[in-house]
């Protein structure tokens, strides 16, 4: 029998699906492979670099497409359709990014911006929770200058509308902020979206996240979901229909996806 629709995860990766701390998420591993096997399609799309999401799926031992840098760029369509791309950069890259930031935000508001990349690696390792190999891997960004900003919310806000003025965004994500370009993690959802529906009739789509540069993600799918984090204040939402998870991520991830999937009653 003919399937009724294809079921579509676009899914966050630290605090979602990984372990917030841990990166670990060893007690869903066989869930995601089994939703795999049964023709759900699994796309990470994370402020993680592609190096990241590549060690994840070694780690997941299946190649996912995925989507890397806060929407910046899209990769492994061509693991679904073979006519698909393999890859799809949507952002322009980060040096070019930084010019514009040089040259458009004002001296005081810079003083505020701490880039990662500029910090010891004892700051980096604090900072991202990563180590060695895994730190530089973090670090490895072609499209998005990560930094903390240490003004108030007044200075955040004058940033903020500096930068959109420049076709630029600022992207918050739990541990940093990122500079990226005019895109995000819902532009290469529905890039994606619009890919697939070359071949696919009929589409449901699941996004999962956890913090508030996923929220645009959430609003933009069928199903919405997210994983318990105690860093974020979940009255401040407002979607429909969201599904909440009571346990933090991996087991939260796993106990939104199969409410989802039971209310697609797929």
């Amino acid at each position: 029998m003919k399937k009724k629709f294809t079921v579509v995860i676009f899914t966050d990766l630290d605090g979602s699906l990984l372990h917030r701390d841990t990166f670990k998420f060893d007690t869903i591993k066989d869930y995601i492979k089994s939703l795999v096997s049964k023709g759900v399609i699994i796309i990470p799309n994370s402020s993680k670099t592609e190096k990241e999401i590549e060690k994840f799926n070694e780690e997941l031992g299946i190649n996912l497409p995925y989507i890397s840098e806060n929407g910046s760029s899209i990769h492994g369509l061509n693991l679904i359709t073979s006519n698909f791309p393999d890859k799809l950069v949507l952002s322009r890259e980060k040096e070019e990014l930084f010019k514009i930031f040089e040259n458009k935000v004002p001296e005081k508001l810079k003083e505020k911006c701490f880039q990662i990349s500029k910090m010891s690696k004892k700051e980096q390792e604090n900072i991202l929770g990563q180590k060695d190999l895994k730190l530089k891997d973090a670090l490895n960004r072609k499209y998005t200058l990560p930094f903390l900003f240490k003004g108030n919310k007044n200075e955040k806000n004058k940033l903020l509308k500096i930068l959109n003025s420049n076709s630029l965004t600022l992207q918050e994500g739990g541990r940093v902020l990122n500079l990226c370009d005019n895109i995000n993690k819902v532009k290469s959802m529905n890039r994606v979206i619009k890919i697939l529906k070359k071949t696919e009739d009929k589409i449901k789509t699941i996004a999962v996240g956890d913090n508030y540069n996923d929220l645009d993600m959430l609003k933009s799918c069928d199903i919405p979901c997210l994983v318990f984090n105690d860093q974020f204040i979940q009255e401040q939402i407002n979607i429909n229909n969201l599904i909440f998870s009571n346990k933090p991520s991996p087991e939260g991830w796993a106990d939104v996806i199969k409410t989802a999937l039971l209310k697609l009653d797929y």
